[in-house]
Parts: structure tokens; sequence; C-alpha cells
């Protein structure tokens, strides 16, 4: 899932779990040590890669200054003389030279070797975050952008995309308000977000934990219960937290003890119900102050869905169409528990472990054997093919360019038809103390094209991976193979963008829209022709995985999706729906909603997963639907489009033009249908699922 750095979406783009390539021309690997290569500018690129702590401060000072002057000017300009040229474009401008120098500032913190420029670095973001905000709320130059908005005659769609956003940009900051409401706002904003921070407080601080002897933990692996505290009776310690209670409840052949589990994970911090009943209400009060029916409205008014009422039509069609998958899915889960564990009744805690135990011995898939036949270096020559043959694009490294540390490449793309830059990025690859323990992509510098001159986009990918594992080349488990693909298709993304204004260019695109062509490249990891050309084993290239390994990974990837589906569409719903109504009793709605969504299958007695859903509390209120939606539009691109010959170069063109290039001046679903011929549909991703079985 992307994952966006929360209120500044127009700093630092910031997308899933990416993993980063290195690869030499023709996708050879390159071994070339970076540490003594004499450094070169990168032509093109405002990007600066190796600042001292002081050369961030005095650049952050510099940025600030520039963009005050910037904001002044343009204030200054009387009503009735305002024009493009006076106002759109030097903002215009000022937005695609500052951010590259802004990422420059800011993306030390998470990678820099340097403890001080890590610190310089952190503190130069909240200024330039403080300063961001205030020019977000100068309501002297709303006022001169907001006058544009009744001309416009013969601008470029873009040109009016950019206004239309400034002024949205504004008012959604309460910059139209009258004096009493803008400190109603204010009050509001600073309320919701030390609630929101007390909720993740509270989760954070949580010690809870149950105590179970090895008998109750059977079918655990012995690593793990190594890695487990003992009482001093001896006792194995499960703490509340996900990186603990999901093996349990996924591994553990003791009924009473993933019931056990799932109770005590389900109604931690119930403190915390209050707390999202308050924030709830701060949000529709919000809302309505900007002029919002209620607050799922405003969160999804900018996005592609449009409105609440789209999201739950959504939503609720795709659940109705899952329901006959997931009451088969359901009575052979209760089959194999009966037969398992005898007449216990089946209830939620039982979802992952029975989901589990039916795909094992479906399958029979071992992924520490597959692992063997994804060497990191294989893996990324062959995604770098991919890209070669379905897109058009070549890659090149960049020898003696300046880096932060010596594992650290770039690449430069280039379009393979006409031999032009296309953009640049850098590969962030292994593991090492001080680095941002994620895995992510970042926009550095975003592509734009205005009055015949492109401005070359340059993008981040930064991951953990060991570069070597008993002296040989690490090896992928098939899940961070996955990530891999998935985490390209942002940078091809980012890459191929090619909007009139950086604002509307690379990963600040709509959140509903931004993570589909990611989800479209993971296909290419589930199809005989592609996992033949990335897959050799370890000690012996040469042998890629075989045909029937390849079949049972594609049928693995969606068998008995659809409970776990319907379970993921619940906490969407429930997302919704308090975000949409008022007065909502969300122990009453968990109960009835529940069953309801999962074909019966009752709430956990004891649970009120409210007090536990920190995607609704911060980063994802009211938008818990946007994984799924993209998700959805993905499997129809695939199913219409590349399906039935997966490196055809001519649909990939089409698909870099018509999708990938615009930005966010065009509506995606009219891009969307424009590639297609016809509007999105859900069938595809209902039929991959229904063809298992």
């Amino acid at each position: 899932m992307a994952k966006q750095k929360r209120d500044r979406n127009n700093l630092i783009a910031l997308t899933g779990a990416a993993a980063l390539v290195a690869i030499a021309v023709n996708f050879a690997i390159s071994a070339i040590n970076n540490k003594h290569r004499k450094k070169k500018d990168v032509p093109g690129s405002k990007v600066r890669v190796d600042l001292s702590a002081s050369e961030i401060m005095k650049l952050a000072e510099s940025i600030i200054k520039k963009s005050k002057q910037v904001h002044d000017a343009v204030a200054s300009i009387p009503l009735d003389k305002v024009g493009y040229v006076n106002v759109i474009l030097p903002l215009a401008e000022l937005e695609a030279q500052q951010f590259p120098l802004i990422q420059s500032c800011v993306f030390p913190k998470w990678l820099s070797a340097s403890e001080d420029v890590r610190k310089a670095s952190a503190e130069t973001e909240r200024k330039i975050d403080a300063h961001i905000t205030m020019c977000r709320k100068r309501e002297d130059v709303y006022r001169v952008v907001k006058a544009l908005t009744v001309t416009g005659d013969g601008w470029t769609t873009d040109a009016k995309s950019f206004t239309r956003f400034l002024v949205r940009e504004f008012e959604r900051n309460g910059v139209n308000l009258t004096l009493s409401k803008k400190e109603e706002l204010q009050r509001l904003t600073a309320n919701i977000d030390e609630l929101s921070m007390q909720y993740i407080r509270n989760l954070d601080d949580d010690c809870s934990f149950l105590l179970f002897t090895d008998m109750e933990l059977e079918g655990l692996p012995q690593e793990f219960l190594k890695s487990l505290e003992r009482s001093e009776d001896g006792k194995r310690k499960i703490i509340m937290r996900s990186h603990q209670i999901s093996p349990v409840l996924e591994l553990c052949k003791v009924g009473s003890t993933r019931r056990a589990v799932a109770i005590s994970y389900g109604h931690r911090c119930e403190a915390n119900v209050t707390i999202l009943e308050q924030l709830i209400q701060l949000r529709h009060k919000l809302a309505r102050l900007l002029g919002f029916a209620n607050y799922a409205d405003y969160a999804t008014d900018d996005r592609m869905a449009k409105s609440s009422s789209k999201v739950f039509e959504f939503l609720e069609n795709l659940s109705a169409s899952l329901n006959d998958l997931a009451y088969r899915e359901l009575s052979m889960l209760k089959a194999l528990k009966k037969k398992e564990e005898g007449e216990s009744p089946f209830g939620m805690e039982d979802l992952s472990y029975y989901v589990k135990r039916i795909k094992d011995q479906q399958f029979h898939i071992n992924f520490g054997v597959i692992r063997q036949y994804f060497p990191i270096n294989l893996v990324l020559s062959g995604i770098f093919k991919i890209c070669q043959d379905l897109f058009g694009l070549g890659f090149k490294e960049v020898e003696g360019a300046a880096v932060w540390h010596p594992d650290v490449q770039l690449f430069s793309v280039s379009d393979l038809s006409s031999k032009e830059l296309v953009g640049y990025f850098y590969l962030d690859l292994y593991s090492r103390v001080g680095k941002y323990a994620h895995t992510c992509v970042v926009a550095l510098q975003n592509g734009l094209l205005s009055n015949g001159s492109r401005q070359i986009p340059v993008a981040l990918l930064v991951s953990q991976f060991e570069k070597e594992v008993d002296g040989h080349p690490g090896l992928l488990q098939f899940s961070e193979v996955v990530n891999l693909f998935h985490e390209f298709g942002h940078v091809v993304h980012h890459i191929c963008n090619c909007a009139s204004f950086s604002k509307l260019s690379g990963l600040r695109l709509d959140p509903d829209f931004v993570e589909i062509p990611a989800l479209l490249m993971e296909n290419w990891c589930y199809e005989n022709l592609s996992l033949r050309l990335i897959s050799g084993f370890h000690q012996d290239i040469t042998k890629p995985i075989k045909d029937d390994l390849c079949k049972s990974l594609k049928r693995w990837r969606c068998s008995f999706s659809a409970l776990k589906l319907k379970q993921e569409i619940f906490y969407c719903l429930f997302d919704q729906i308090i975000h949409s109504t008022e007065n909502v009793d969300i122990n009453g709605l968990f109960k009835h909603l529940y069953p309801k969504v999962m074909v019966g299958l009752p709430l956990l007695r004891g649970i009120n997963p409210a007090s536990c859903f920190p995607r609704t509390a911060i980063g994802y209120e009211a938008t818990c639907y946007s994984h799924i939606w993209s998700e959805v539009f993905a499997a129809d691109i695939f199913a219409s489009k590349f399906h039935d010959d997966i490196f055809n170069l001519q649909t990939g063109l089409q698909f870099r033009n018509k999708v990938l290039a615009p930005g966010r001046g065009k509506d995606p679903l009219e891009m969307l249908s424009d590639f297609l011929g016809r509007e999105p549909s859900m069938q595809a991703f209902l039929d991959k699922r229904a063809d298992i079985y």
C-alpha cells in the first residue's frame, strides 16, 4: 500500500514497499564501487545529494526567502491586472525550481550516514513545512489567484487544472472563511491532530501480553519461539504487536490459543474508542465548516472517487459480487476445521490459519526453495528487460555521479526510439546503520513539459536488502520480488510523466490513481514468460523455475482471497460509515456490520476493533477503500490489454502515453477510459478469483 507523509503531499511522495536496482548498460549488473569515483554534474538535475549540515541549513533559508519574495510579488498584483504571466507563471516556476531543492534538504534525514546531516535535515524539514503551511493560508495570494478563475479563456487544460488546484488548496485550508471561522478551523485542526497522535501513542505504549506454554504454541517455528521472552515460570510471552500476533494466528495449531490472542489483540486500548468518537465529531465539524456535508465527502472530493456515495456504491457492489465465492470458501474452511479440531465453531480467529492450511494443501509451494531462484541481480536485470520491451525505455548507469553512500548508484533512462533522455533514478539498495528502515520511492525532481522545454524527472528508490549472505549475492523472497515490481511501477510512472506543471506531475497524483500502475506491474510476477526471465537457480542461473511452479504461483495468488477481501471491505465500509454519518454507535455498528459483510461469520465477543484501527485515526481516515479501488482498476487494465501478450510494445507505449504521461491535469477516469476504450469495470478482478475454483 502507498505510504504518504501526512499533510506533505506537495513535498515528499512516499510509496509503498520499494526495492532498488543495480544494473549497468544493457541490463548487465555492475559491481563498480562508487567510493573512489570522480564526482560530476548530472545534466538536467537540480537535486543536490551530498550537502553538509551547514549547507542544508543555508539552502533551506534561501528556499524560504525566495518563496516569500515570489508570494509577496504575486500578492501585490492589482486584481484588475491579474493574468497568467504575472500570477500563475511565477508560482508554477517557483514550484518547479524549489521542489528538487526542498527534497535535497529533506531526504538526507532518512539516508545520510552522518548524524549531524540527519539532524539538520529534520530541522530544515520542520522549517520548510511551517513556511509552506503559512503560504497555503495567505489570503492576499488567494484573492489574486481566485480572480483568475473567472478568466482563463485560451489557457491549456493543464493551466486551468493548476489554477483550480491552487484555489482548492487555499480553500481547503480555510482561506476564504471569515476570521471567526478561521479561528474555529485552527482549533479543530489542532484538536484533531492531538487526538490522532494520542490514539497512536496509546497503541505504541500498550504493553499487554499473554503467556503460553510451548504446547499451547504448537505449530510455530522454533526460531520464532526462541525469539520470545520467557516468564519466571518458563512460559513464552506473546506481546500484542502485529509481528508476534500474525505468526500465531497463521501458524498456531491450537484453536484456544488463536482465540485468546485474537480477543486480547482486539480489545487493546479501550480508551481509543472514546478518542475515535471525539475525532469523528471534530472531523464532521471541520468538513461542515469547509462546505461539505460530512467528512467522507471532504476526504474524497479531490480524489478519483469524487464522493462518499461513489465509494459506498463501489464497496457494496464488490462485496455483493464476492458473496458466492466467500460462502464457498467459508464452507471449505469450516469443513477442514471440523476435521482437525472437532465440533469447535469456526470463528474470525481461525481465518488466517485455515486459509494457509488449505492453500498449502492445494499448492505445495515451498517459498524457502523458491527463494533460491531469485538472486537480486538477476531479478533486477529481468525487470529492466521487461520495461525495455514493454515501454520502450533504455537504462544506463551514470558513472562518476555524486552519491551519499558507496552502495548508491544513479541511472539514466532514455527513450529507445528517439534516444532522448527521459529521466534519472537513484538506487539505494542495501541495508546499513542509520538508514530509513522501510522501503519507498521518493520523487526528487518532478518532470514537466512547458513551451517545448522539458524538466527531467528524478526518482529515488530505497530498500533494505542484504547485500550478501554467507559470501553469496542476496536472494529475494517471492513477496520481495512482487514488491520490487510494484515499486518499479512507481519509478516508471514518475519517469514517464510529462505534465506542464510540477504540481501536477510525478508521484503527487490523485491517491486513488497513483497506485494503479504499480499494482499493474505486479502481474508480471505471475506470468510464465516473465517469471522465467527473472528467475534462475542461484548456483546456475541458466535454470529458471519450472512452468508447473509458475502456474501454481498464479493460482495461489488469488485462491481463497474472497473472505480476506471481504474482511478488508468490512473495515473500509466501517471507515466510510463513521465518516459520513453522525452519532454512530461504534460498538453496535461493528456487531451488525461484520456478520453482514462476512457471510454470517460472527465478530468475536469482547473485542472492539475501533480501539486498534490506526488507519482511520490518522493517514487514511475516510480513504481506507483506496487500495482495493486501485487493485480493481489495475486488474481490469491487465486483463483487457496485456494478458494475451505481456510484452506487446505497442500496448505498452499506449499505456505510457495515455496513462503515465498526462499527470494530474487530466481526470484519471478519462485517462483510463481512453486507454481501455470503455469505462473501467470490476469484472476482471472478480473473474480471476472465480477461475481458481
